[in-house]
């Protein structure tokens, strides 16, 4: 890497090169201009179908009559055509339509252009009514014409957004990226970049100023590091980045002044990823105070009402499964008890909400000196963090296999449900054990009711590392509402049924 050379101040007016912002304003120029004539298209075929086709066909002979005594040429809604365009291009830019990020996808789009060709239709009918043309104009053109100018953008955006996802998968168009930052955060934001092409972002490398060791760093060594943090601003003279995404841990903000002033000088863009003394990135809520932004952290969703309802569901579909649940239940334990000695029924302490232990209970698929052997087999751990997993453990029982491939093991716990103890939904429950090895953040996901499934489990279950874990159950209890609840119930079947990370 070449030595970096003094580079002489620039005037703010020198420093931010032209060519995005030109580049941003032309594609939205382009869009707005088919935007328009399709809108307008739009408008034309609600004309078509109620003046020239007559839909829907009127069912007396006598409203038939008055329809074609009061027929409107269609230069007469021409006016209003253009009115209409005009006022839903200024929703669309006050909306953010043609500032949306590369990313968007098709919902993210079609909820802006429905409620702004509502909010400009409704404006359009108090200007017909207070205009009040000679002409009588059928209100359903009006309503067609909603409907038409929805499906036309909508139909056009996600012809966009499939071609452009097209190509980037296919890695044409994509943006190329520079991390800088070789810690926890930077190795997922590269992981996210590589693991998703669809994204539209193509990995050039990272800086760090710690040497990738085959032996200490396992999981970025295909990276391509291009040396260290100074060297920012050579590699970004080559021109060919075109983002620098920063994640350095909070011990090495200080450095953000000098890489955020290298990308300016270069005319590239930056984005900057917040790493806050290890807090999960769904924890902020940020706020302003007279354009100050203020950061702090969300607060629970699971309180008051929310935890009534909460309660009423998990009730609900006890009394639901219970029919199907215990005679299941029964023949399992049954058959336990035959595999092999012991109890059907393994009772374990763990923590519960707020830190309050509770017995739960699940069918036991190990031997019964299992805990005893455990300190055995430390060494075998294959999870990370306070977990203790083995993807092979010597102390399964036949059926014991079989039950945790399928998660059948768990059935006993919809009497901890029952109890108010656990729920259907929630962090899954830990032992005193793991607790005792958290660091301060992971005692967050001990503020809900533990559950029996959980978006680690639909995830990857025992295949996503403990802190990911953990930033999934701080994302649930952060952002609960009653339909995630049953999503994340319906992606459990699949996820049970497939084994996929379950030992």
């Amino acid at each position: 890497m070449e030595e970096i050379t003094e580079v002489a101040p620039a005037r703010p007016s020198q420093r931010i090169s032209f060519r995005a912002r030109r580049r941003v304003a032309q594609t939205g120029a382009l869009l707005a201009l088919v935007d328009v004539c399709l809108i307008l298209a739009g408008f034309a075929v609600a004309y078509w179908m109620r003046y020239e086709v007559a839909w829907p066909a009127p069912f007396d002979r006598l409203v038939r009559e008055v329809l074609a005594r009061n027929f409107v040429p269609i230069s007469a809604f021409v006016p209003f055509g253009l009115l209409l365009a005009g006022l839903l291009l200024a929703q669309f830019a006050m909306r953010g339509l043609y500032r949306l990020p590369r990313t968007a996808g098709v919902l993210d789009h079609a909820s802006i252009i429905t409620g702004s060709t509502t909010t400009g239709i409704a404006i359009l009918i108090v200007v017909v009514f207070l205009y009040q043309p000679s002409e009588f104009y059928s209100r359903l053109i009006f309503a067609f014409a909603w409907g038409t100018i929805v499906i036309l953008l909508v139909g056009w955006r996600a012809l966009l957004i499939g071609i452009q996802r097209w190509r980037w998968v296919r890695g044409i168009g994509r943006e190329r990226v520079l991390v800088v930052g070789n810690t926890g955060l930077g190795r997922e934001v590269m992981e996210s970049l590589v693991a998703q092409p669809d994204l539209g972002y193509a990995m050039v490398g990272y800086l760090d100023d710690r040497e990738a060791v085959a032996g200490a760093n396992q999981r970025t060594v295909h990276f391509r590091r291009l040396g260290r943090i100074s060297d920012l601003e050579v590699c970004l003279r080559g021109g060919d980045i075109d983002l620098v995404i920063i994640a350095l841990p909070f011990w090495e903000h200080h450095r953000l002044p000098d890489i955020v002033m290298a990308c300016r000088i270069a005319s590239v863009e930056f984005r900057v990823v917040p790493d806050l003394y290890e807090l999960s990135f769904d924890r902020i809520d940020i706020g302003n105070l007279s354009g100050i932004p203020l950061i702090g952290l969300k607060e629970v969703s699971l309180r008051g009402w929310n935890l009534v309802v909460k309660r009423a569901m998990d009730l609900a579909l006890v009394a639901l499964a219970a029919p199907l649940v215990i005679p299941i239940a029964l023949a399992l334990a049954a058959v336990i008890r035959l595999d092999s000695p012991g109890p059907a029924i393994f009772r374990q302490r763990r923590i519960g909400r707020d830190g309050q232990p509770f017995v739960c209970y699940k069918f036991r698929t190990m031997v019964v000196d299992a805990e005893a052997r455990k300190a055995e087999l430390k060494a075998l751990n294959e999870a990370d963090g306070p977990l203790f997993k083995i993807r092979d453990d010597p102390r399964m029982t036949r059926i014991g296999r079989l039950l945790r491939r399928y998660s059948l093991d768990e059935l006993p716990q919809l009497w901890n449900i029952l109890r108010g103890e656990m729920s259907w939904v929630g962090p899954r429950p830990a032992t005193g054990e793991e607790v005792a090895q958290y660091e301060n953040w992971h005692y967050r996901r001990l503020t809900v009711v533990p559950g029996l499934t959980g978006l680690s489990q639909v995830l990857g279950r025992s295949d996503i590392s403990f802190d990911e874990m953990v930033r999934l159950d701080i994302f649930y209890t952060e952002n609960w509402s009653p339909g995630m609840d049953v999503r994340i119930l319906l992606q459990t079947v699949p996820a049970v049924i497939s084994g996929r990370g379950a030992y």
